[in-house]
C-alpha cells in the first residue's frame, strides 16, 4: 500500500520565515574582519549559531513530518518558538559573551516546548497508535536532556566562564545515532522532508542574491557590467546544479535514511553562505586576497562535494557512477590550480568560478542523459 504525500502546510512556510532573518543573523557574524579576514573564534561563533539554528529547524520538521496534523495547539507551539528564535537571533552576535543567558535560555526553551509537543502526541498516541510509543518516548527525552543541559550550562558559564551550551549539539549527533533503530519504527516521509530542506535552501539563495547586489552598485561601466553578470551567472549555475538534482536524481519516494540527508544539507548551507560571503568580500579592498580566494575556493569545492553525495539518495539506476566521480575530481584539480594561478587578477579568478560552476551543472547534466539511455 502507498500513503498518500504529505504535503507541505502554510504554517511550515510562516514557521521558515523566521529562518530568513536568522539566516542573515548568523552571516552578519562573518562580516567581521579582523587584520585582513575572518578570526577563528569568529568564525567557530558563526558555525555553531549556524548548526544550532538548523538543529532547531530539523526537529520542529521531523516533528511535522511524522505527526503533524496542522491542529490549534501545534500552531500555538510553533508560534510560541518563532516567537523565542527572535531572542536567540538578538543574542547572535560577535561579542556574544554578553548575550549568553538571552541566547542559551531561548534555545532551551525552544527545545522544552518541542518536548511538550512530544508528549503531548505521546499521550494521544497511547490510545490510538500505540507503535509510535518508543519512538515518542526516545525523543520527547533525548530534548529534555538536552534542554537540562542548556539551561546547566547559563549558570556554569557565569561561575566559570566556560560555553558549555555547544557540547549540547555533540550529545545530540551521539544520541542521534545510538536512538537511529528506535527512530526507525516510525517512517519519515522523505518526500515531505526533502521538499522541506529544498525550501530552506532555496531561502539561503535568497540571501545570496541579496549578497550579490553589490555588484550592481555604482556607474554602468564595461567591468561594473562584467562582474555583476558573472556574479549573477554564479548564482544561476549554483541554483540549477541543485534544482536539477532535486528535480531529477534524487528518490523523493525512497524509504531513506533522513538523518544524514539532513547532515549532507548542513555542509550545503553553510557552503553557500561561504561562497555569499567571500563573493562579497571580493569587492572589499580591506580584506586580504588570499583569505578571501582560498574561502571562496575552498566553500565552492565543499558545495559540489556534498551536493554529489547526494547521489546516493538517487533513483537506483543512477548510483555508483565512478566515472563521474572522477571528472568531479579532475575538474576540481582544474579549478584549484587556475584559481591559485590567477588569484591576483579578479576578472580572470571570477570568469574561472563562473567556468567551473557551469562546468559541474553540466556534469550533472551529462550524469542524468546518460543514465537515460
Amino acid at each position: 500500500m502507498q500513503n498518500e504525500e504529505k504535503k507541505v502546510e502554510y504554517l511550515e512556510l510562516v514557521y521558515d520565515l523566521i529562518f530568513v532573518y536568522i539566516i542573515g543573523r548568523n552571516n552578519s557574524l562573518i562580516h567581521h574582519v579582523q587584520d585582513g579576514f575572518i578570526s577563528g573564534s569568529i568564525y567557530l561563533t558563526y558555525l555553531v549559531c549556524s548548526v544550532i539554528a538548523l538543529f532547531i529547524w530539523y526537529q520542529t520538521t521531523l516533528f511535522i513530518n511524522r505527526y503533524g496534523t496542522n491542529g490549534r495547539l501545534e500552531h500555538i507551539g510553533i508560534f510560541i518558538n518563532m516567537y523565542l528564535l527572535y531572542y536567540m537571533a538578538q543574542g547572535t552576535r560577535v561579542d556574544w559573551q554578553g548575550y549568553y543567558a538571552r541566547y542559551n535560555v531561548a534555545w532551551g526553551l525552544i527545545v522544552l516546548n518541542l518536548a511538550g509537543m512530544y508528549l503531548y502526541r505521546r499521550r494521544v498516541a497511547s490510545k490510538n497508535a500505540p507503535w509510535e510509543m518508543a519512538q515518542i518516548t526516545s525523543v520527547a527525552r533525548t530534548l529534555l536532556i538536552m534542554a537540562g543541559l542548556i539551561f546547566v550550562s547559563v549558570p556554569v558559564y557565569y561561575a566559570t566562564g566556560l560555553p558549555l551550551s555547544p557540547l549540547v549539539l555533540v550529545y545530540g549527533l551521539i544520541d542521534s545515532i545510538v536512538s537511529r533503530n528506535v527512530n526507525q519504527l516510525v517512517a519519515v516521509d522523505f518526500s515531505h522532508l526533502t521538499e522541506r530542506v529544498m525550501l530552506y535552501v532555496v531561502f539561503t539563495f535568497g540571501e545570496m542574491i541579496i549578497g550579490i547586489s553589490g555588484y550592481f552598485e555604482g556607474g554602468i561601466t564595461p567591468w561594473n557590467v562584467f562582474f555583476s553578470l558573472m556574479a549573477f551567472l554564479i548564482v544561476v549555475g549554483l541554483f540549477l546544479s541543485y534544482g536539477f538534482f532535486y528535480d531529477h536524481i534524487i528518490d523523493r519516494e525512497a524509504y531513506a535514511n533522513a538523518n544524514i540527508y539532513m547532515q549532507i544539507h548542513i555542509f550545503l548551507i553553510v557552503a553557500l553562505n561561504n561562497i555569499t560571503t567571500a563573493m562579497e568580500f571580493m569587492q572589499e579592498e580591506e580584506v586580504a586576497v588570499i583569505p578571501k580566494n582560498i574561502m571562496l575556493v575552498a566553500s565552492f569545492l565543499v558545495y559540489f562535494l556534498f551536493l554529489f553525495l547526494l547521489e546516493g539518495f538517487a533513483k537506483k539506476k543512477e548510483q555508483g557512477n565512478r566515472r563521474l566521480l572522477g571528472l568531479v575530481l579532475l575538474l576540481s584539480l582544474m579549478f584549484v590550480g587556475l584559481m591559485v594561478i590567477c588569484y591576483l587578477y579578479p576578472h580572470t579568478s571570477i570568469t574561472v568560478s563562473v567556468l567551473y560552476v557551469y562546468a559541474m551543472f553540466g556534469l550533472v547534466y551529462w550524469f542524468r542523459e546518460s543514465i537515460k539511455k
